[in-house]
């Protein structure tokens, strides 16, 4: 029997902590042997939900975080807005981040969250995301959803280590 469809709502500010520890562990997992070690045990769930609680309070409201919940567990949460070229927002939007707990990969959480994210910027004409290069899972979970490399690449350095990512596009209208 198939695990249901997680509840996808808004977070809020006492997800802090839950959606910290999705993501800590969550990149600890997906970009294990694509970054630095060292980089990745020093990742600090204390620190990332200090600043989660940080930008989650001064907010403007353009960015949304997403949780998808399960039997009342906050097991996966996900980011968009409007897509930055450096600092500047354009008339895109953009998946800035999708996480699930290790624990509950391939239960349909991020095709869930990814699906709700794509649903909420449907006014947008498109939506972007950046991935690791060599993160072949998600490159293929992102393809299976519709989003195709667009040739875009970015430099990215951890630690002295170069993992370069590519930009994915979709497009959301006609």
């Amino acid at each position: 029997m198939d695990a249901p469809l997680p509840h996808i709502r808004p977070m809020s500010l006492v997800d802090c902590d839950r959606v910290s520890e999705i993501r800590i562990r969550g990149r600890q997992h997906a970009y294990k042997g694509l970054m630095p070690q060292p980089y990745l045990d020093a990742l600090s769930v204390a620190r990332d939900a200090e600043r989660r609680r940080t930008w989650f309070a001064q907010g403007d409201g353009a960015v949304v975080n997403l949780v998808a919940e399960r039997d009342g567990e906050v097991v996966g949460w996900a980011a968009h807005g409007p897509y930055r070229d450096g600092e500047v927002r354009t008339g895109d939007a953009e998946l800035y981040a999708i996480y699930v707990d290790p624990v509950h990969l391939g239960g349909g959480i991020g095709r869930a969250l990814l699906a709700e994210s794509v649903e909420r910027c449907s006014r947008y004409p498109r939506m972007f995301l950046w991935v690791l290069k060599e993160n072949r899972r998600a490159r293929l979970f992102y393809e299976r959803a519709g989003f195709r490399a667009d040739g875009t690449e970015e430099p990215f350095d951890v630690d002295g280590v170069p993992v370069p990512e590519v930009r994915y596009a979709r497009a959301l209208r006609d």
